[in-house]
């Protein structure tokens, strides 16, 4: 069953099955009303239920509105609902018409390239139905209805097959879509007849007939398959085709490369892993997770804005279009889709949009495709839980945040992971969730769920984005559990040992920082003079290899065998040993900061050569003299 838009319900003249009884900013409660007069029959309500409520009062232009709105509590014949829209003008009385349906996603061709609202409604469309200044109470279908699409049929008449079986194929764009049997069609379905040519997402283009145990078909029953179905948000798609036995959930096995040094090298990311992203305002949040959606190793990338300030979603929506996708060479919207809700709009919506994106990217993924999903931020998106949790006056738990929290944090980042098809087809869907803790406190309830859950935290410093160092993220506190898991593949990919080594500068970088704080104190007369060395060499990994240069066309995307060749100098830095001829403790140290301060500006200089250039080849023979050298 397709759920209608607000629009086809008003002309297919249902009836409205209950009433507005309370008001309470988006929050409302509704009660059942007798289908027919003294009849004494109700209509059941239904958790998570998508009803309309439709104001009393007409707008300007005579529209009806009709507000969306989800059931969260039952109790008897009156539910409590979240709409997900302004309730100015709602009142005592108005009608509700419920649908019997959950909150669902409309899948199909089509979806890549497009900007939606929380609800996947398409901005662009409503932006040219209505204005910038988009109206209340407009449902508009996710996909477009009038497009038509090249299907290309894979199963033959006569063909038994089940929910998620794949029908056929469409192409959309560079991606070869593939069509699947509806997942929530139950038992074994035979092929009537399948058609081949240019369809819409609605045009029939083939019939199933369900078959019953014995095998019996039931032709009364039969169902039309097109391009599209619907499915309900709040429900993984991976458990049903794990229920359904077409497919099984495997361990991450290898790293997403981002060609982000520090965080491919230090605290790597897994395909089909999670990952958060916590910092304060102005530590740089948006960039890192514009740069890690703009060249990961992934094929589709999803961008959810649950709760941005809407100029950095103005600002998403407007560069995404104008990027330059290094895989193609195209436009990186190509093979994106981004969702906004920004803080400025209702808490409810904001709440259902990254429900509403995590069922976009478990749909790619079940096609086989390896999906990023970008969460900016999940701070704001417990905020409004937080927020529809206090209207519903639920016992809150600390700093008045849900007592479910922790549950509702793991249930989102626990729905990424990697599926093998039947088929042999594998699908991988990364999370990476951005957080907004007030004052860069990480201390703070959201944050610490957060990092409960994900197994990479790339902690962003004030302090580090104040002095310029990009990216921000502080190794001191960041940490990958990745680092360990992904043994097996760094060994066989990169080099034998490759987590012991880097384990190794990782240690350097924590006893550098000691020398540091020492030195902050006593000056450099108080520590020795292995001491300072060591503190020298930690400040030029950090300088060198840590930080990359975003506006630099070598150095803002650095390939993971680029990467291992300058960690490998790194670890001739860290290893090398300064031989000085100078006689007093002062000499010797203003001699390693000199040879320490020319070897950072050669390895700048490095980063920004063209691999295999003479440039490139000349900068690494003089660094590897200088290591050579005396200094």
């Amino acid at each position: 069953m397709t759920m209608e838009t607000a629009a086809e319900k008003a002309d297919s003249g249902q009836q409205a099955t209950a009433r507005i009884v309370a008001v309470q900013d988006d929050l409302v409660t509704i009660e059942s009303i007798e289908t027919v007069a003294g009849s004494g029959d109700y209509r059941p309500l239904s958790k998570n239920e998508v009803v309309f409520v439709l104001p009393g009062r007409l707008t300007a232009d005579g529209r009806q509105e009709w507000l969306k709105a989800e059931v969260l509590r039952i109790h008897g014949r009156r539910a409590d609902a979240q709409v997900y829209e302004s309730t100015r003008g709602v009142g005592i009385g108005d009608p509700v018409l419920q649908t019997g349906e959950l909150l669902s996603a409309e899948l199909g061709p089509g979806l890549l390239g497009m900007v939606y609202d929380g609800l996947q409604n398409p901005l662009e469309q409503l932006a040219a139905n209505y204005g910038t200044f988009l109206p209340r109470g407009v449902d508009i279908r996710g996909l477009d209805q009038a497009r038509r699409w090249s299907f290309k049929p894979l199963i033959k008449e006569g063909e038994k097959v089940r929910a998620s079986d794949i029908a056929g194929v469409v192409a959309e764009g560079r991606f070869e879509h593939k069509i699947m049997v509806p997942f929530d069609w139950p038992g074994e379905w035979q092929l009537d007849w399948i058609l081949e040519g240019s369809f819409s997402v609605a045009d029939p283009v083939a019939r199933l007939t369900p078959l019953s145990a014995e095998g019996v078909a039931d032709p009364h029953r039969s169902r039309n398959l097109t391009l599209s179905q619907r499915w309900p948000i709040r429900l993984p798609i991976s458990r049903r085709l794990m229920a359904l036995g077409e497919a099984e959930r495997l361990y991450p096995s290898q790293p997403l490369s981002t060609t982000i040094r520090l965080v491919d090298t230090f605290f790597p990311l897994a395909k089909g892993g999670t990952g958060c992203i916590p910092g304060p305002f102005g530590a740089g949040k948006t960039v890192l997770q514009g740069l890690i959606s703009r060249y990961s190793d992934v094929d589709i990338v999803i961008v959810v804005a649950c709760g941005e300030r809407a100029g950095e979603v103005v600002e998403t929506i407007q560069e995404f279009p104008g990027m330059t996708d290094p895989k193609t060479g195209g436009s990186l919207m190509d093979r994106t889709i981004i969702l906004c809700n920004t803080s400025s709009m209702p808490v409810a919506a904001r709440e259902a949009s990254i429900y509403m994106g995590i069922t976009l990217a478990e749909y790619y993924q079940s096609m086989g495709y390896d999906v990023l999903l970008i969460a900016d931020s999940t701070s704001r998106w417990a905020q409004a839980m937080r927020e529809t949790s206090g209207r519903l006056e639920e016992i809150p738990g600390e700093e008045a945040f849900p007592a479910y929290l922790d549950s509702s944090i793991r249930n989102i980042y626990e729905r990424a992971g990697v599926i093998r098809r039947t088929d042999g087809v594998e699908g991988t869907f990364t999370m990476v969730g951005t957080v907004s803790p007030a004052g860069g406190n990480f201390e703070e309830p959201v944050t610490q769920s957060t990092l409960g859950t994900v197994k990479t935290f790339l902690g962003l410093s004030a302090d580090r984005a104040y002095r310029r160092f990009y990216p921000a993220v502080d190794p001191l506190i960041s940490w990958s559990r990745y680092l360990k898991q992904l043994q097996p593949w760094f060994d066989t990919h990169l080099s034998p040992g490759w987590t012991r080594r880097v384990e190794v500068l990782s240690e350097l970088l924590v006893r550098g920082d000691e020398v540091s704080r020492m030195m902050q104190v006593t000056g450099e007369e108080g520590v020795t003079l292995d001491d300072f060395i060591v503190q020298q060499k930690a400040l030029l990994l950090d300088m060198v290899y840590l930080q990359q240069d975003a506006f630099d066309d070598v150095d803002v995307s650095v390939p993971m065998d680029r990467q291992q060749r300058l960690f490998e100098l790194m670890e001739a830095v860290a290893t090398h040993q300064p031989q000085m001829d100078a006689d007093s403790d002062s000499q010797r140290k203003a001699a390693v900061r000199t040879f320490y301060t020319r070897l950072t500006g050669l390895f700048k200089n490095l980063n920004y050569a063209v691999d295999g250039s003479g440039e490139y080849n000349r900068l690494l023979e003089t660094i590897t003299d200088l290591l050579g050298a005396p200094v």
